[in-house]
């Protein structure tokens, strides 16, 4: 079985927030194919089941804030008994331009504290999958927390609206076809508007 985890912090506040890309992406995801994500207590997270591109899939949201998305998505894994390599991870990523997503066997935190939770909760271990969403560039004035917890302007929004398709597009590719070719097909993508030019 794969889990597909989608990265963002709870609440109206924060459901249209740069950080949130994560749940955005899942959440279309899970109504594509009309899977109803339960609040389960036992994990601190939504979770919902199904069956994608001939995987089982357990699609989670984690309800304990970014910072502590780990202590949910390990109650997961131990829980079904899954190996961390089955985990595709779906998270906002500010050093990629809006526009962009990369698909990755592995890696570092990047400065991601969701990412950097899962990775510390894992007892270092950095080998799972992930889709990052690029919501980039950060203004070079801007603190990055203060960035990441706005909401996407107008344009970033419509931009958005083009990539989260294109997201859930890869994230079938790669239940069916494998790392390897989902990022040779999706990673040179960029759906923003002056790429077109």
């Amino acid at each position: 079985m794969k889990v597909i985890v989608g990265l963002g912090n709870p609440g109206e506040k924060y459901k249209n927030t740069r950080h949130n890309a994560g749940f955005m992406t899942t959440g279309e995801l899970a109504s594509k194919y009309n899977i109803d994500g339960k609040l389960n207590s036992k994990f601190d997270s939504i979770v919902g089941k199904s069956t994608i591109a001939n995987s089982e899939v357990l699609i989670v949201q984690p309800m304990t804030f970014m910072n502590l998305s780990g202590n949910a998505v390990v109650k997961v894994l131990n829980w079904y008994n899954i190996e961390p390599d089955e985990l595709l991870v779906v998270f906002d990523d500010v050093n990629l331009d809006l526009g962009k997503i990369r698909f990755r066997p592995s890696g570092a935190d990047g400065g991601h504290n969701g990412v950097k939770s899962i990775i510390e909760n894992l007892g270092g271990f950095k080998d799972f999958p992930r889709l990052k969403v690029g919501i980039g560039p950060k203004p070079g004035f801007m603190p990055l927390e203060t960035y990441v917890l706005q909401e996407f302007s107008k344009p970033e929004k419509e931009i958005l609206d083009k990539v989260i398709p294109v997201c859930i597009e890869g994230i079938e590719e790669y239940l069916k076809e494998g790392m390897i070719e989902v990022r040779n097909r999706f990673n040179g993508i960029n759906l923003a508007p002056e790429a077109e030019q």
